[in-house]
């Protein structure tokens, strides 16, 4: 995820007569927060929620620019300086803010997360965990000493949320979490963004990148990551410029992985047809400009990036990877290939640039997809019940 997000006033401060904030308090509990798809949606939970519990988060290794925002607005943002390796006190750290702060709910991002969240009660606390799993790495293979750890740890008011469906499972075969008590929980995008974009935005985005109107424009908006595998989206594109001259992909974000994508693109003799955009704060504008949206990655969970290119009306050609196929039916809301299909995912961009009533109607299916299933609004009354119940707030 590379957009970010828009400026949203924190909620109002409800106070007792006595001058006191009554809100339950909710401590986030991240790796980092910079700009990621985890990271965007704990900043709209933090914003759009603040009105019934007041939020504060705790990075393990970096505050980053979504956590620099948050403290400019108000947030405390408290960096637990987590060390290299098995940091021992790491959830000593946890445990002492979670205390300063009487918190009330430790919620969990990602596995390590939860692990810190857990071990910091101890063999007597009770304060609860909510864990949310956003994503899986790659391979995901089951450990057997974390399904241990994991049961010894866990206790009854916990709540286990995976944003998909192959999310939870694998939490329940690869990390032995019950069954019974992992729920799925989709991700959502505040889909209006990206239904209402500046008429002349297509123009001006493609006059800065050179672009004809005339060209066929494919988007990819991800980290400079290996899981995003950019490499099968270059060379995808090679084989699709041979048969559609005028066909253009534009990368959007920045990682790693940056000079590499380079190197490959001057491989390829594309710099002509491949252009890198870099990070941008205007991605529903890029999204207006372009006519596909193409995604590669080797791993997914329910990225927030392929739903607002549903929003935006883009038709999708993606790999059919974690939660994926959740999202999209292929040949009806898009189309989906294995990880690495070059010549599949290839063919699949030829067809969409020859016929525009395909486009069209793949377009028309996945926007009410996204309207239908992965609206924010939705993602964050499912999160508010969810704090209510573990934190006994009466409805």
């Amino acid at each position: 995820m590379i957009q970010s997000v828009a400026q949203q006033p924190v909620g109002v401060r409800p106070v007792l007569a006595t001058g006191r904030d009554n809100r339950p308090v909710i401590c986030h509990v991240i790796h980092s927060l910079g700009v990621g798809g985890a990271e965007v949606l704990l900043d709209q939970m933090v914003r759009r929620m603040s009105d019934e519990f007041r939020f504060v988060v705790a990075v393990l290794d970096e505050v980053g620019e979504i956590g620099e925002r948050l403290r400019r607005d108000g947030v405390t943002v408290h960096h637990l300086h987590r060390e290299p390796g098995i940091d021992r006190n790491c959830a000593q750290r946890l445990k002492a803010f979670a205390d300063q702060q009487q918190v009330s709910i430790l919620h969990a991002h990602q596995y390590t997360p939860f692990f810190q969240a857990m071990l910091s009660r101890g063999l007597v606390g009770r304060r609860p965990v909510v864990f949310t799993e956003h994503g899986r790495h790659v391979p995901d293979l089951p450990s057997r000493k974390r399904m241990i750890v994991n049961r010894l740890l866990l206790r009854k008011r916990d709540r286990l949320i995976g944003v998909g469906e192959a999310v939870a499972d694998a939490l329940i075969k690869n990390e032995g979490l019950p069954a019974q008590r992992v729920e799925v929980i989709y991700n959502g995008v505040d889909l209006n963004r990206y239904q209402h974009t500046d008429a002349s935005a297509r123009e001006l985005i493609r006059a800065e990148f050179g672009f004809n109107s005339t060209d066929f424009v494919a988007v990819q908006v991800a980290r400079l990551h290996d899981l995003k595998d950019h490499e099968t989206a270059i060379r995808a594109m090679k084989v699709v410029c041979e048969e559609v001259p005028h066909a253009r992909l534009l990368i959007v974000g920045d990682g790693d992985c940056r000079s590499r994508i380079e190197q490959l693109i001057e491989e390829n003799q594309l710099e002509f047809n491949v252009v890198m955009a870099g990070a941008r704060n205007d991605v529903p504008d890029l999204l207006a400009a372009s006519d596909l949206f193409l995604m590669t990655s080797i791993s997914e969970g329910i990225p927030l990036t392929l739903i607002e290119a549903m929003a935006a009306g883009l038709p999708v050609v993606s790999t059919a990877v974690g939660g994926i196929p959740e999202m999209i039916e292929s040949g009806v809301s898009g189309y989906l290939h294995e990880a690495r299909d070059v010549g599949g995912i290839a063919a699949s961009v030829i067809s969409l640039t020859r016929d525009l009533e395909q486009r069209h109607r793949i377009s028309v299916n996945g926007r009410k997809t996204a309207l239908e299933k992965f609206s924010l609004e939705t993602m964050l009354l499912q999160y508010r019940q969810v704090y209510r119940d573990v934190a006994g707030v009466a409805i």
